[in-house]
C-alpha cells in the first residue's frame, strides 16, 4: 500500500491549490480526481470560466442585429471558443500539480476506508492508499427536480447545457434564482425565446424585494417570459421538442420548448465517499459538518467547497484552502468567523451584486437603519454605457455609519462590490463614500451620490 503525507479528494478550486501548498511545504500528495474533464473543478469545466465567456459571447451577438441563422452560427462559434478557453484553463490547472515531483494525480473514485486509508477503484484497477491527513473537495452535483420527464434527453442541468451546440430556440428555465437567471438572460442574448418558471411567489427569493424587482422588469424588458407560482406536472417529449406542463397560479399551462433547464440549486457530492467508514459527520443539509478550522468529526480529515453544504462561490473554496493551509502549515489563526463579507454576483445584463444583509434583515437583527437609493438613470457613466438600467441601493447601521449591506443592479457591479467588501471589513463609514475623489466618468464615482441622497430611516 502506497503511503503518502496528504491525500485530496477532488481537483477543485480549494483542492489544487491545497495540494500545491503542500507540495511546496516539502509533503508526498496524492490527488484523486473520477473524471479527467474536470482537472480545475467546476469553476474551470462547467461554471465561472466557460459561462462567463458565453456571457460575454451572449453580449455581443445581442448587440449585432443579425438573421436566426447568423445566431445559430455565432452560438455554435461561442461554443466552440468556450470549449477553447475551459480546455486551456483544465491543462494548466492539471500540471500545476501533476508536474510535481512530490504529487501524485490519480483518475479514480475515492471511498474511505478508515479516516487514514481510501479505496480508489480506477477504470478496471481498484487499489488502497494511506496518509497521515485527508482533504475532501469533492464538491457538488446539480439538484433535479422530481418530476415525471425530467429524465427527457432535452431536459438539462446548467453542466450539460452548455455543452449542447445547437441554440435551442425555445428555452424553459425551471428555477428563477441566480443560475436560472443568469442562463435566461445568456440565451436570451443569444436570439433563445426565454421563459422563467418560479415555483415561489418572485424570483431572486431572499433578496431585497426592490432590487428583486427591477431584475424582474429588466429581463422582462428584453423579451423572458418570468411566470411565478409556476408548479411544473411533467414534461412530455414530442417528436424534436418537450412539452412543459405547470400550473401557473393554478391554471393549467402548455409550454412548448426545445430544451429544458433545471436550475433548481445543487447539492454536496458525497454519495459513494463511504464518509461512515471513517467516522465523519454529515449535517442537516447534507453537507460534510465542519468546524470554523474546518476540520470534520473524523480526525487528520478536513472538507474545503461546496461539499460542506454552505455558498457555493469558488472564491469562498479558495478562502477554505486558506484557512486549511493556515491550520495545517500556519497558525491557524484564520477560520470562517473572521473572513468578512462575502460578495455575490449574477451576470445577468447589467450584473446584479449584492453583500451583506438586506433593510428587512438588518432590521430584524435590530438595527436602526438609513436606506440610501439611487437609481443608474442618475449615474452619468451608465449613460455613456448606454445602459441606465437598474439601482444602487445601500444599507446603513444609523447609529455607528457602516454600512451593513448593498444591493448593485448596474454596469460593472461584479467590480463595485469588491470595493464595497473592503469598506464593510474595514468598517469604514458610509460619509467616507460619500466625501471620496473617485475618477470620473466611472461607476464607481455614483458612491457620492448615493449617500449624498435623503435616505429612509426606520
Amino acid at each position: 500500500m502506497e503511503h503518502f503525507d496528504a491525500a485530496i479528494i477532488g481537483f477543485g478550486t480549494a483542492g489544487r491549490a491545497l495540494g500545491a501548498a503542500l507540495s511546496d511545504a516539502g509533503h508526498t500528495v496524492a490527488v484523486v480526481e473520477q473524471s479527467d474533464t474536470m482537472y480545475g473543478g467546476a469553476c474551470v469545466n462547467v461554471a465561472c470560466i466557460p459561462t462567463k465567456a458565453l456571457v460575454h459571447a451572449a453580449r455581443v451577438s445581442a448587440e449585432t442585429s443579425e438573421l436566426v441563422s447568423h445566431q445559430e452560427e455565432r452560438y455554435a462559434a461561442a461554443i466552440d471558443d468556450m470549449n477553447r478557453i475551459r480546455t486551456a484553463a483544465r491543462e494548466r490547472n492539471y500540471h500545476s500539480l501533476a508536474d510535481r515531483e512530490n504529487v501524485r494525480v490519480v483518475n479514480g473514485t475515492a471511498s474511505f476506508v478508515d479516516q487514514n486509508r481510501l479505496r480508489v477503484a480506477a477504470q478496471e484497477d481498484a487499489f488502497e492508499l494511506e496518509a497521515d491527513r485527508m482533504f475532501i473537495d469533492s464538491g457538488s452535483l446539480p439538484r433535479k427536480p422530481d418530476i415525471p420527464g425530467i429524465n427527457s434527453p432535452r431536459v438539462y442541468t446548467s453542466d450539460e447545457l452548455i455543452d449542447v451546440r445547437v441554440l435551442p430556440r425555445q428555452l424553459i428555465v425551471i428555477g428563477g434564482g441566480y443560475v436560472g437567471l443568469e442562463f435566461a438572460s445568456m440565451y436570451t442574448d443569444f436570439g433563445a425565446q426565454v421563459t422563467v418558471l418560479q415555483r415561489g411567489e418572485a424570483i431572486l427569493e431572499g433578496e431585497d424585494a426592490e432590487t428583486a424587482q427591477a431584475v424582474q422588469r429588466s429581463l422582462e424588458a428584453r423579451g423572458i417570459k418570468i411566470l411565478c407560482n409556476a408548479d411544473v406536472q411533467r414534461i412530455d417529449d414530442e417528436h424534436d421538442q418537450v412539452l412543459v406542463i405547470a400550473k401557473v397560479q393554478g391554471e393549467e399551462k402548455r409550454l412548448p420548448a426545445h430544451a429544458v433547464l433545471a436550475a433548481i440549486g445543487r447539492v454536496p457530492n458525497t454519495d459513494g465517499l463511504d464518509l461512515k467508514a471513517a467516522g465523519i459527520r454529515l449535517d442537516e443539509h447534507g453537507g460534510v459538518a465542519v468546524d470554523e478550522h474546518l476540520r470534520t468529526s473524523a480526525a487528520n480529515v478536513w472538507a474545503m467547497g461546496d461539499v460542506t453544504g454552505g455558498a457555493q462561490f469558488t472564491y469562498l473554496a479558495y478562502d477554505d484552502f486558506r484557512i486549511v493551509a493556515s491550520d495545517v502549515l500556519g497558525d491557524g489563526e484564520r477560520t470562517t468567523e473572521n473572513r468578512g463579507s462575502i460578495p455575490h454576483c449574477t451576470f445577468v445584463h447589467p450584473p446584479f451584486a449584492r453583500i451583506g444583509v438586506t433593510a428587512e434583515e438588518a432590521r430584524a437583527a435590530g438595527f436602526t437603519t438609513r436606506v440610501f437609493t439611487l437609481p443608474a438613470t442618475s449615474i452619468s457613466q451608465a449613460s455613456i454605457l448606454q445602459d441606465e438600467t437598474g439601482l444602487m441601493k445601500a444599507v446603513v447601521d444609523a447609529n455607528s455609519d457602516l454600512v451593513l449591506g448593498m444591493d448593485l443592479f448596474c454596469e460593472d457591479a461584479q467590480e463595485l462590490v469588491n470595493l464595497v467588501k473592503i469598506v464593510m471589513d474595514a468598517r469604514i463609514p458610509a460619509s467616507v463614500l460619500r466625501t471620496a475623489i473617485f475618477s470620473h466618468p466611472s461607476m464607481t464615482e455614483a458612491f457620492n451620490n448615493l449617500f449624498s441622497g435623503s435616505p429612509v430611516q426606520n
